[in-house]
């Protein structure tokens, strides 16, 4: 861990503002209002690739998710299409238990899996995604792990890697059971991976419609066909105990939000609910990119290498959300270790960058190595030990 005491940034050259590699259009303050509060249970919005959250109330009490359990089977079932154990075109066998007409599934959204029958996992995914289908939920989970129960430790085990801290499943339809629970943030962070991770399989929370067995069936989420709005996805659930659930995401030029509504009491309520999270964020904040990966953005005497200057950059893309408006006033500055020896690696941290709005530090982020930089011969180590000593001298 990078430790830059005080003495020591003030001896830095390099402790100075940069100005922002990015032409942002400067204009009045924003007046931001208060966030609007929504008649549901529990509820978050949150920036896709900044990670910001700009509305919450309640996001981490864990609440019954229904259906909303699917965004973890679709999920799952990604992520073993990405590792190569499953192809969408691979048949899967319907047992009993995933049987359309099993009493269990009475009175909730289907597929219409036919017993004894074979359906490909394209199929049955689209029936998860769009239908909701807690027949098809069930096909994929036996066929992937044998039960249900083993694919629902496989849902845990991927909810602890995402960070998913209060989440835990029993099944994988989000029909009542007793511990099956989630957040509204930890399911914002699963949509957040399930778009980054898997953009193909996400394709599919867009799609209008779906038939199966000659059965033509709406996708729930109302909001994708509200024109106001650039909606994609997300899912809907419903359960007595759950009330009306909604996740949702939609674009705005390069600015990608997700919206979560636990609790609300009706199915327009959570579309109404979901709609002002949405448009609340979208009107009053913009997500900018500053800084791109790979820039150069300072260059450093480096000693001991067989080059003379380190080249100094970010590694990843950084993106800050902030009021609408503001981006003309975003600074940032950065701090660089006082003295830099080879080898160094490529990526490796020596500084940070810090960024400010009006004085308020937002975030701050490695500052790395763009390139390797090997130790240099004896003659030019030897070299760099006496203008060092003459330096320290002087």
């Amino acid at each position: 861990m990078l430790k830059l005491g005080t003495s020591m940034i003030q001896r830095f050259n390099s402790y100075i503002f940069l100005t922002l590699l990015l032409t942002l259009s400067s204009s009045v303050m924003a007046i931001i209002p208060a966030a609007p509060e929504l008649n549901a249970k529990s509820y978050i919005l949150m920036d896709f690739h900044s990670g910001k959250v700009l509305v919450e109330n309640n996001a981490d009490i864990p609440l019954p998710p229904a259906s909303l359990t699917k965004l973890m089977t679709s999920y799952v079932v990604s992520s073993e299409i990405a590792e190569g154990n499953l192809k969408l075109t691979d048949m899967v066998h319907i047992s009993e238990n995933a049987w359309a007409q099993n009493p269990m599934f009475k009175g909730s959204s289907l597929t219409w899996v036919k017993v004894d029958t074979e359906v490909t996992v394209e199929n049955l995914l689209k029936g998860v995604i769009i239908q909701s289908g807690n027949d098809a939920s069930v096909a994929l989970a036996e066929h992937i792990a044998g039960s249900e129960s083993v694919f629902a430790d496989l849902m845990n085990q991927h909810a602890a890697e995402l960070g998913m801290d209060h989440s835990h499943f029993k099944n994988s339809n989000g029909l009542p059971a007793e511990g099956h629970l989630s957040t509204a943030r930890d399911l914002a962070i699963l949509t957040a991976a399930m778009i980054k991770n898997f953009p193909d399989e996400y394709a599919y929370y867009k799609e209008k419609w779906f038939t199966y067995n000659g059965i033509k069936q709406p996708n729930r989420n109302s909001l994708l066909w509200d024109e106001s709005l650039n909606v994609d996805g997300v899912k809907t659930g419903h359960t007595e105990a759950a009330g009306y659930c909604l996740v949702s995401s939609a674009t705005k030029n390069e600015m990608r939000l997700i919206s979560v509504v636990m609790g609300a009491k009706s199915k327009n309520s959570r579309k109404v609910e979901g709609k002002k999270l949405l448009s609340f964020g979208f009107r009053f904040y913009e997500t900018v990119k500053p800084l791109p990966a790979g820039k150069l953005l300072h260059e450093k005497k480096i000693w001991m290498g067989d080059k003379d200057i380190a080249k100094l950059g970010i590694a990843k893309d950084i993106y800050l959300t902030i009021p609408r408006g503001k981006a003309g006033k975003l600074k940032a500055r950065y701090v660089v270790k006082e003295s830099l020896q080879a080898p160094i690696i490529k990526g490796q941290i020596v500084g940070k960058v810090y960024f400010s709005l009006n004085d308020k530090n937002l975030a701050e982020h490695p500052l790395v190595a763009l390139e390797g930089i090997q130790e240099a011969g004896f003659f030019g180590r030897m070299s760099d030990s006496i203008s060092r000593w003459f330096g320290s001298i002087f």
